[in-house]
C-alpha cells in the first residue's frame, strides 16, 4: 500500500512543538513520510531539521489572530498578552479546521496525530476515515491521576486549600492539596476553559488512541493502570528527546540559543563532575520579581556552581551585587539555552525545574537528580512522580497552582533542596537512582527496547487501519 504518511499537528507552544518535531523525526527514521502542520510564524522552529531529513515535510495554515481579537503575530501560547485572552487563542485554533481539512483532502495522509488542545480534529479525521491519535505531551501517571480527580473529586471533602487528601484508586498513595490543582479541574461552573477541558476529554475517548512521550520502565504501574483500568489504546515511544544524537540536533531544539554552544560548553568543561546546578523553568512559567530575587539568593546560599536560564523580559530584578559575588561560580543565560546539550554534560549534578513534562523527561534521560518547583498545568503531579515514586528529586515546597506571577518559595527552602540532592548524605542515593533511570531510558529506545517496539506497533496499527478502514 505504498509509503505510510502521517500528519503531525502540534499546539503552537514550544513545549508541544519540540516533542512533536522529535516524534516526526523518529517516525521518518523508520521510512514513514511525516508532515508537520503549523502556522507561518512557527515555521522556523522546524525548518532546519526538515532540511536535513528527506522524509520530513511541513505545511502551513493561516492562524486567524486578528479576527479573534488577538495581536497580529500572536501565533504561539507564550505570545498571548494576558491570560484572559487564552479562550480567544483556542477559539482561533478551532477555526483552522477548514484549512486542515483542505490539506488532508489534498495529501491524503493515513493518520492524524494532533495535540490534545485540538479536540475538533477527532471529527476532522472521522470525515476522512483516518485515525486521530492524541498527543498530550505528558506522562501516564499524571493522566491517571487527573482521571481519578475528575471521577472521584476528593478535593471536595477537605475543609481548606491546604488540607491534604488522597487521590483514590491509584497504584500508590498520592496525597495532594486543593491549592496544587488547576482551578479549571475543580470548578463546576462552565467557564470557557473548563468547557475546553471537557471537550478535550470527550474527543480523547472518541479518538483512536494516545501516544505517550514516556517509556514503560519509567512508570510501569501507570502504563498498566491507564491501559487496563482506564481501557485506553496507547503507545509509549519516548523519551523523544533521545532521538537527537548529534550536537547540532541537541543544540538546535526550539529557538536559536542565546549563547554560543561552544562558549557554553567551554564554561561547563572547566567544572568538576556533578558540580553544577542547572536552573531553567521552560518557556511559559513566570515569577514575580521578589520570587526571582529569592531564587537568586537561594542559589547563592546553596554554595553550588550554577547555570541559570532566564527569559530576557526580566532585567532589573537581580539582587544588588549578585553577579559580582557569583562571578566564576554562576553563568546566567538570558533567553533560550541548549538544554539537552547542557543536561547531558557530566559536570551537571542537578536540575532545578518547573516539572513540565519535557524538562522532567530530559532531566531523567540525562540521569540527573531534579529539584522540583512546579508552577501550573500538571506539574504538581509530575513532581509527585519524581519525588515519591522514582525518588530521584527533592521539592522546594511550591504549593500554589498559578499560571503567572508565581511566588511563595523562600531562599532557605531553595538552598536546602539544592544541597539535599548535591551534597547531603542522601545525594549519592539520588544520583544512583537517577543514573539507573537514564540507563532504562536509553535501553527503551534501542532496537528491541520497549519504546522501539511501541513505535513498531504504532506503525503496524496505522497500516492495518489504512488497509481495513478501521
Amino acid at each position: 500500500m505504498g509509503q505510510l504518511h502521517i500528519f503531525f499537528f502540534p499546539m503552537m507552544a514550544q513545549g508541544h512543538m519540540i516533542p512533536t518535531l522529535d516524534m516526526a523525526k523518529l517516525v521518518a527514521s523508520r521510512g514513514v513520510k511525516a508532515t508537520i502542520i503549523t502556522t507561518p510564524l512557527n515555521e522556523s522552529v522546524f525548518s532546519k531539521v526538515i532540511q536535513r531529513n528527506k522524509n520530513l515535510g511541513i505545511r502551513l495554515i493561516k492562524f486567524p489572530a486578528v479576527e479573534n481579537d488577538l495581536p497580529e503575530d500572536c501565533e504561539r501560547l507564550d505570545l498571548i498578552p494576558s491570560d484572559d485572552k487564552l479562550p480567544n487563542f483556542f477559539k482561533a485554533a478551532a477555526t483552522m479546521q477548514e484549512s486542515l481539512e483542505q490539506l488532508i483532502q489534498e495529501c491524503r495522509p493515513n493518520c492524524l496525530v494532533s495535540d490534545m488542545f485540538f479536540p475538533w480534529t477527532t471529527d476532522t479525521a472521522a470525515k476522512f476515515n483516518i485515525p486521530r491519535i492524541v498527543f498530550h505531551g505528558t506522562g501516564y501517571f499524571a493522566l491517571s491521576a487527573v482521571d481519578s480527580l475528575r471521577l472521584n473529586k476528593p478535593f471536595k471533602n477537605v475543609s481548606s486549600d491546604s488540607e491534604t487528601f488522597v487521590v483514590p484508586n491509584l497504584p500508590h498513595e498520592i496525597k495532594l492539596t486543593r491549592s496544587k490543582l488547576s482551578p479549571f479541574e475543580q470548578s463546576d461552573e462552565e467557564s470557557v476553559m473548563s468547557q475546553m477541558v471537557k471537550a478535550v476529554r470527550d474527543a480523547d475517548s472518541k479518538s483512536y488512541g494516545v501516544i505517550f512521550n514516556s517509556f514503560y520502565e519509567l512508570e510501569p504501574d501507570y502504563v498498566e493502570h491507564y491501559t487496563k483500568v482506564l481501557g485506553r489504546k496507547n503507545w509509549a515511544i519516548g523519551p523523544l528527546s533521545l532521538c537527537n544524537r548529534d550536537i547540532e540536533d541537541k543544540a538546535e531544539r526550539g529557538k536559536k540559543s542565546s549563547i554560543d554552544k561552544h562558549e557554553c560548553l567551554k564554561w561547563i568543561d572547566s567544572k568538576k563532575s556533578s558540580s553544577i546546578v542547572y536552573v531553567c523553568f521552560g518557556s511559559v512559567a513566570n515569577f514575580t520579581t521578589s520570587q526571582l530575587q529569592e531564587l537568586a539568593l537561594g542559589l547563592e546560599a546553596s554554595g553550588q556552581d550554577f547555570i541559570w536560564v532566564v527569559r530576557t523580559d526580566n532585567e532589573d530584578w537581580l539582587p544588588k551585587g549578585f553577579e559580582e559575588r557569583t562571578k566564576g561560580k554562576g553563568l546566567i543565560i538570558r533567553g533560550w539555552a541548549p538544554q539537552v546539550l547542557i543536561l547531558d554534560h557530566e559536570s551537571v549534578g542537578a536540575f532545578v525545574t518547573h516539572c513540565g513534562w519535557n524538562s522532567t523527561l530530559e532531566g531523567i534521560s540525562a540521569g540527573v537528580p531534579l529539584v522540583t518547583w512546579p508552577v501550573f498545568a500538571e506539574q504538581f503531579l509530575n513532581e509527585k512522580l519524581v519525588t515519591e515514586i522514582m525518588r530521584t528529586g527533592a521539592a522546594v515546597g511550591s504549593v500554589q497552582w498559578k499560571r503567572s506571577a508565581s511566588e511563595g518559595v523562600k531562599r532557605e527552602a531553595i538552598a536546602n533542596a539544592i544541597k539535599r540532592v548535591m551534597v547531603s548524605e542522601e545525594a549519592e542515593g539520588f544520583r544512583n537512582r537517577a543514573k539507573a533511570y537514564k540507563e532504562l531510558a536509553r535501553q527503551a529506545i534501542e532496537e528491541g527496547g520497549s519504546s522501539y517496539s511501541g513505535l513498531t506497533t504504532l506503525l503496524q496499527d496505522i497500516s492495518t487501519y489504512s488497509s481495513t478502514g478501521h
